[in-house]
């Protein structure tokens, strides 16, 4: 992921990422031979609150957006994730502000999808552990383990699980086969130790039980 300024004050980033669920035992992968990859760090403990946002009839879930505002971590603030580009997303960012009002500045960019009042939908707090995967460029990947305990804030229901991610860095392959060749050597150590592709796109659709 390569963050970005723009005009109007709001980050930049063009994700792309792979999930994988995983079981509480799970150990970690053991980590062979990663294209462009000569080191990965200790891992680096996060504790992420993230509340997530949407109107009555869902409109921002059903456009592929997602609303948050999510404390903790390097980029703790308030995002909008854009709908599924090909094999990322866009997502936007601002500071956290002085309340938990929604910034004007986010309210103007949802106006393409919405102008109908944002609610509460879920919560997500995640105890996440990061890893940085380093080349000679920098940041070739970070793969993250979180433990992970939301609740769907419309029925009250709650519901805890594990996954990983491996999110692309600034430092990553251009090009769509030097990432297929990374991702392909990732899973490779990600599937001998337990992994499986995830049955959910997202933490808020798994949340909410979609």
């Amino acid at each position: 992921m390569t963050t970005e300024p723009s005009a109007d004050g709001a980050s930049r980033s063009f994700e792309v990422e792979r999930k994988y669920d995983v079981d509480t035992s799970t150990p970690l992968p053991v980590w062979g031979a990663i294209p462009g990859v000569d080191a990965v760090t200790s891992g680096e403990l996060r504790e992420l609150d993230a509340r997530y946002f949407d109107t009555h009839d869902a409109a921002l879930s059903q456009s592929g957006v997602a609303l948050r505002r999510r404390t903790g971590g390097p980029d703790e603030g308030w995002h909008i994730k854009g709908p599924r580009e090909g094999d990322g997303r866009l997502e936007l960012g601002w500071p956290l502000g002085d309340d938990e009002t929604i910034p004007d500045a986010v309210t103007a960019v949802l106006a393409r999808w919405t102008t109908a009042p944002l609610t509460p939908l879920a919560r997500i707090v995640n105890s996440r552990t990061a890893y940085l995967f380093t080349g000679p460029a920098g940041v070739v990947a970070e793969f993250v383990d979180d433990q992970v305990r939301a609740t769907d804030l419309r029925s009250g229901t709650a519901r805890v699980w594990r996954e990983w991610e491996m999110e692309l860095g600034p430092a990553a392959p251009a090009d769509d086969a030097g990432r297929d060749e990374f991702f392909a050597a990732v899973e490779v150590a990600i599937f001998a130790a337990g992994g499986r592709h995830a049955a959910s796109g997202s933490k808020l659709a798994r949340a909410l039980g979609v």
